[in-house]
């Protein structure tokens, strides 16, 4: 499994590379605009896991990194983060 989200990673990172280019060169007139739209929509979607996620990273050592990958990555980086165990579950 971590093939698959190393590998979802990846072409995460390649979309978003193709986001900044488009935004830098804007592609021809049809395209250009959905690859805008479908950024920001991703963006909004990242963001609001983020935000969802919030409280479960408070107890990681680097909360702020894993905010930021998971902006970046989504949930790609989500299944990466070990599942709380039962003692630390029980509390909340």
């Amino acid at each position: 499994m971590k093939v698959i989200w190393g590998l979802g990673k990846l072409l995460t990172l390649l979309f978003w590379l193709v986001v900044l280019v488009n935004q830098l060169m804007p592609f021809v007139h049809p395209l250009h605009l959905l690859v805008a739209l479908s950024g920001g929509v991703l963006a909004i979607l990242h963001l609001l896991e983020a935000l969802l996620c919030n409280r479960s990273l408070k107890g990681r050592a680097h909360p702020w990194r894993d905010r930021l990958k998971i902006v970046i990555f989504g949930v790609f980086h989500l299944q990466t983060i070990p599942a709380p165990t039962a003692s630390k579950a029980s509390h909340a």
